[in-house]
């Protein structure tokens, strides 16, 4: 993982109980470039904890709307865990604000219902520049957060 100067807490050792969780990572299509990036950075993370490549489910959506679906499936079907990745970019019509709100509340509100742990590893960006900052350029890499905070939550499992 890389270790980003405001993000210290990556370099938190992660100390899981056993490695055979089975962790799932929904990815959006839409915005590919980036999304690719976070997903390869998820999984890197996870692999790099001891959680075996056959444990690992990944999942591609069309867009980031249809992670909630799919998260919801997947947890249904036993996950230990879910990654959702995702990129919303500012447009100029209200669209950015209705996905962002219906992603956010629908990806929480799976969390509560499957009691899982739901990394949100869901990019909403004012535009491209700032998400590629965020898929491993100068504000980190969401989806090695996103998987190292799904992580954590499993030490307790």
């Amino acid at each position: 993982m890389a270790d980003y100067a405001n993000q210290n807490f990556l370099s938190d050792k992660i100390n899981l109980p056993h490695t055979n969780f089975k962790i799932a990572i929904v990815t959006a299509m839409w915005n590919g470039e980036i999304t690719s990036r976070l997903k390869s950075g998820a999984i890197e993370t996870l692999a790099k904890s001891g959680i075996p490549f056959k444990n690992i489910t990944a999942w591609d959506v069309p867009g980031s709307y249809e992670l909630i679906y799919a998260a919801n499936k997947l947890a249904n079907e036993g996950m230990d865990a879910i990654i959702c990745i995702g990129v919303v970019i500012k447009g100029e019509t209200p669209h950015f604000n209705f996905i962002c709100d219906a992603v956010a509340n629908g990806i929480s509100q799976i969390t509560i219902e499957q009691n899982i742990p739901i990394g949100f590893g869901v990019l909403t960006t004012s535009n491209k520049q700032q998400a590629i900052e965020r898929a491993g350029g100068d504000h980190g890499h969401k989806g090695e957060e996103a998987a190292w905070t799904v992580l954590k939550l499993l030490e307790r499992q």
